[in-house]
C-alpha cells in the first residue's frame, strides 16, 4: 500500500517560492498523434506503493508551500472551524430503528470524532440498563491517523457482528467478526474487501466481494466460518474488466442477488440465501445499454429496467421464467423512476418529477392505488431511510431542503401521515426565516434550461460574492439539501448556488446522457453559462464567483478555468480528475476499463481520443492568466491517483502568466475523501473557505 510520509519537518524554514517540478522527456503516440507529458515522472513506477524519493520530495515541497502561504490565514481557519463545530451537536444519537428483536442506533459523545453503535431488546426500558454496545469506532480508531468503517452487519440470529475497516484511505477494507455478547473477536479475517458483508446459509457464512490487484471487484465470494479466507469459494467471477460484481439480499432475505455491470449495462443472477453454493440462475443475459436491478416477493420477480424507456420502467416476471418481463409501471418522460423497495404489504417507488424527489406507496393487489407522500416545501430532498424489516406499517424517511435542517420522519402508511421523529439540532443557533432559497432556470447556449438552486440571507445585497458548486457526471444528482458548513459563507454575504448541470441525472436519464461521451462538453458549457447568467441577473459580478468541485467535479473546475478564467475569483478543486486522456489510455489503472462507457475509449476510438484530448484539463493548460486555485490530493486515493493533481499543478506553474495563488495540498495518509473523523474533515472545509475569503477579499 502507499507509504505514509510527513509533509515536511515541523522545524523547516518556510519556503520563499513555490516548488518547480523538473521536466523530463516523455511522449506517447496514439492514432498518429504524439502527445508529450513532461511531468509523467510524478507517477511512482512502484504504484500503488509510493516510495520514489523525488516524487515524495516534490509532494512534500508542495505541502510546505501550501502551509507557508496559508499560515497567515490561520486565525480565519480557526474562526471558521469554531463556527462549523459549534453547529454540530456533539453528544448526539440517531433515532432507534427496529430490526428483528432489537432496536439499533448510533451515538456520538462530546468531542468524539467517531460513533458508537448500540442496540437494546425490543420492549426493554430506554433508561440505558438494557443498552448493548455492539461496535465502538472510537476505540477502533484510537491512535490511527485515518479510520473509516466500511460494512457492518449483524447475523440473522442477532448473536454476531461482521464489520470492515479501512485504515489508510486506500479503500481496501479488512473484515472481522465478533460475538456481540462477549466481545470475542473470531479468528476469521478477510483482507481487501470492497463490498457489504452478507450473512447466509443459517449464519454459517459471509458473502462479499474482494478487490483484485487493480482495485476491481470482479468476484463474489463465500467465506465459511472457521476456514481461512484463502479457502473462500468464488460464487461468481466476472471476466469483463469493465464490469464490477457485487451481491445483495432480497427484501425478504430469501435470495442472494448477484449483480454485475458497468455504467450502462447490467446482468443479475439469483441464488438461494440458504444454499449459496447452488448454481446461480441468470435473470436475463446482458444486453449492451440495458440496465436492470431486481428484488423478489414470493414467486414474483420485480425488475427495474431501462430496456423500453430511458427513464426506466418497473416490470414483473415469474421466478420460474425470470426473463419474461411484464410491465407494471410504464416508463415516462415526466417521471424518472430511480428505484423501488418491496415490503410485505406494499411497495414503494422513488423518482423525480422535474428534478423534485417523489416517493409513492403502491399496492400489489390494486395497481390503480397510488399514494404519493406529500412534503411541506416546494423544493427539497427526500428519500427512504433505513427500513430493514419486511413487514412494516411505517416507513422511515429522510428529508431536508436548502433552508430546512435534516429531518427524520416516520410515514404511517395506513393513515398517510408524516410523524416528525427528529430535526437536526444546531447548538449555536439557526433561524430558517433569515434565509431564502430559489430555484432558477438558466438558458444555456444551446437553449437548454438548466436548473440552479440558490440560498442566501434575506438581507443580502445583490452583486456580492457567490459560491457556485457543480459536479455533472455519472448520473449523480446534486440535490437542494441542507448544510451547516455553507452558512459560514452565506452569513458573510455569499449566495450559495448549485448548478444542476447535464451529466448528472437531476432531470432524468436523458439529462445524464446529454453530459457524457460525445456530449461531455455540455457539462462544462452549462456551468459557465450558469455563472455568466448569475452575473447578468445581478446575483454577483465576474471575478466575484468562487467555484468548487471534487473528483469529476474537479475535472469540471479544470475545464472551466481553461475556457473562461476571468469569470472566477477563486477555485477549489478537490482530488480532481484532470489527467483524463492519460488515465483513459491506461487500462492497468483501477477504474479505467469501467470508465470507458462514461468517457469513451481513446485506445480504440480515434474520435474519443480527439474529444477527450480537447477538454482534458491537463492537456489543455495554456499560457494565460488563471484565477487563484487551491488543489487537494490523497496519496492513497485509488479513484483519482495522486499524480493527476500533482502533474496539473506542475504544468500550471510552468505555463500560467499571472501571479495568483496556486496551492497543492496532498494528504499523505488519506484517500479520495480526505481526512476521516467528523471534526478533522471540518478543518479541511475551513481551509477551503479561508482560501476563498482571502482571495475574494471578504472580511473574515
Amino acid at each position: 500500500m502507499p507509504q505514509t510520509t510527513p509533509t515536511a519537518p515541523a522545524s523547516a524554514t518556510p519556503p520563499l517560492a513555490p516548488p518547480v517540478a523538473a521536466r523530463q522527456p516523455h511522449s506517447m503516440t496514439h492514432h498518429g498523434v504524439t502527445v508529450t507529458d513532461a511531468y509523467a515522472w510524478l507517477r511512482d513506477p512502484g504504484y500503488p506503493e509510493v516510495k520514489d524519493a523525488a516524487v515524495l520530495a516534490h509532494l512534500a515541497a508542495e505541502n510546505a508551500w501550501f502551509e507557508a502561504r496559508m499560515a497567515p490565514q490561520q486565525a480565519t481557519m480557526d474562526a471558521l472551524f469554531t463556527e462549523m463545530r459549534g453547529r454540530i451537536k456533539e453528544a448526539d444519537k440517531s433515532v432507534p430503528q427496529k430490526d428483528g428483536d432489537f432496536l439499533y442506533w448510533i451515538e456520538f459523545e462530546d468531542g468524539a470524532e467517531y460513533k458508537r453503535w448500540w442496540r437494546r431488546p425490543v420492549g426493554s426500558s430506554d433508561d440505558g440498563s438494557a443498552d448493548e454496545l455492539i461496535l465502538d469506532e472510537v476505540a477502533l480508531a484510537e491512535g490511527k491517523d485515518y479510520f473509516r468503517l466500511g460494512a457492518l452487519s449483524v447475523s440473522t440470529d442477532g448473536t454476531r457482528l461482521a464489520w470492515s475497516v479501512d485504515e489508510d484511505g486506500g479503500e481496501r477494507f479488512t473484515a472481522r467478526v465478533k460475538v456481540i455478547a462477549t466481545g470475542e473477536v473470531l479468528p476469521d479475517v478477510i483482507e481487501d474487501t470492497l463490498s457489504g458483508l452478507i450473512w447466509v446459509a443459517g449464519d454459517t457464512g459471509l458473502v462479499y466481494s474482494r478487490a483484485n490487484a487493480q482495485w476491481r471487484t470482479d468476484n463474489v465470494r463465500l467465506h465459511r466460518f472457521g476456514s481461512p479466507a484463502s479457502d473462500d469459494v468464488e460464487l461468481y467471477h466476472e471476466d469483463d474488466e469493465g464490469f464490477r460484481a457485487g451481491a445483495a439480499l432480497s427484501a425478504n432475505e430469501r435470495w442472494l442477488i448477484l449483480s454485475t455491470g458497468d455504467h450502462e449495462t447490467s446482468e443479475v443472477r439469483l441464488v438461494p440465501a440458504a444454499a449459496p453454493l447452488t448454481a446461480p440462475v441468470l435473470v436475463k443475459a446482458r444486453e449492451e445499454g440495458v440496465e436492470y436491478d431486481v428484488d423478489v416477493r414470493d414467486d414474483t420477480l420485480f425488475v427495474h429496467t431501462n430496456d423500453t424507456h430511458e427513464n426506466f420502467r418497473l416490470a414483473t416476471a415469474p421466478l420460474a421464467d425470470p426473463a419474461s418481463w411484464t410491465t407494471l409501471l410504464e416508463g415516462s418522460d415526466d417521471f424518472y423512476l430511480t428505484g423501488f423497495e418491496l415490503f410485505r404489504d406494499f411497495y414503494v417507488v422513488e423518482g423525480r418529477v422535474r428534478g423534485l424527489d417523489r416517493i409513492e406507496v403502491r399496492y400489489y393487489d390494486d395497481p390503480a392505488r397510488i399514494e404519493p407522500i406529500t412534503f411541506p416545501e416546494a423544493s427539497y430532498e427526500a428519500g427512504l431511510g433505513d427500513n430493514p424489516e419486511w413487514a412494516v406499517s411505517a416507513l422511515r424517511l429522510s428529508y431536508e431542503s436548502m433552508v430546512s435542517p435534516a429531518t427524520v420522519f416516520d410515514y404511517h402508511v395506513a393513515e398517510q401521515r408524516l410523524e416528525t421523529l427528529k430535526v437536526q439540532e444546531i447548538p449555536s443557533g439557526y433561524d430558517a426565516s433569515a434565509y431564502v432559497t430559489q430555484r432558477l432556470e438558466i438558458t444555456a447556449r444551446d437553449g437548454t434550461l438548466v436548473p440552479v438552486s440558490v440560498l442566501a440571507r434575506k438581507d443580502r445585497v445583490g452583486g456580492g460574492p457567490l459560491y457556485l458548486y457543480g459536479y455533472g457526471a455519472y448520473g449523480i444528482a446534486i440535490g437542494p439539501g441542507f448544510s451547516t458548513t455553507r452558512l459560514s459563507l452565506v452569513d458573510r454575504g455569499f449566495a450559495y448556488a448549485i448548478a444542476h448541470i447535464r451529466g448528472g441525472d437531476d432531470l432524468g436519464r436523458k439529462w445524464y446522457k446529454d453530459g457524457k461521451l460525445d456530449k461531455r462538453t455540455n457539462t462544462f458549457n452549462d456551468f459557465v453559462d450558469v455563472g455568466r447568467a448569475l452575473v447578468a441577473q445581478g446575483w454577483t459580478q465576474a471575478g466575484r464567483i468562487a467555484i468548487a468541485g471534487g473528483s469529476a467535479g474537479g475535472e469540471l473546475m479544470g475545464a472551466v478555468i481553461n475556457s473562461d478564467p476571468d469569470l472566477w475569483g477563486a477555485v477549489v478543486a478537490h482530488v480532481p480528475f484532470v489527467d483524463v486522456l492519460n488515465t483513459m489510455l491506461d487500462e492497468t489503472l483501477p477504474l479505467t476499463p469501467g470508465e470507458w462507457p462514461e468517457w469513451g475509449n481513446p485506445i480504440e476510438d480515434a474520435d474519443a481520443f480527439a474529444l477527450i484530448r480537447s477538454y482534458s484539463p491537463y492537456d489543455q493548460v495554456k499560457a494565460q492568466a488563471y484565477p487563484p486555485l487551491m488543489v487537494t490530493a490523497g496519496l492513497n486515493d485509488p479513484r483519482v491517483t495522486y499524480w493527476e493533481p500533482a502533474k496539473w499543478v506542475a504544468k500550471l506553474r510552468e505555463l500560467k502568466t499571472d501571479t495568483n495563488e496556486l496551492l497543492l495540498k496532498t494528504n499523505m495518509g488519506a484517500g479520495h475523501g480526505g481526512k476521516s473523523g467528523r471534526f478533522e474533515s471540518l478543518k479541511e472545509t475551513a481551509e477551503e473557505f479561508a482560501f476563498i475569503l482571502w482571495q475574494l477579499g471578504v472580511p473574515a
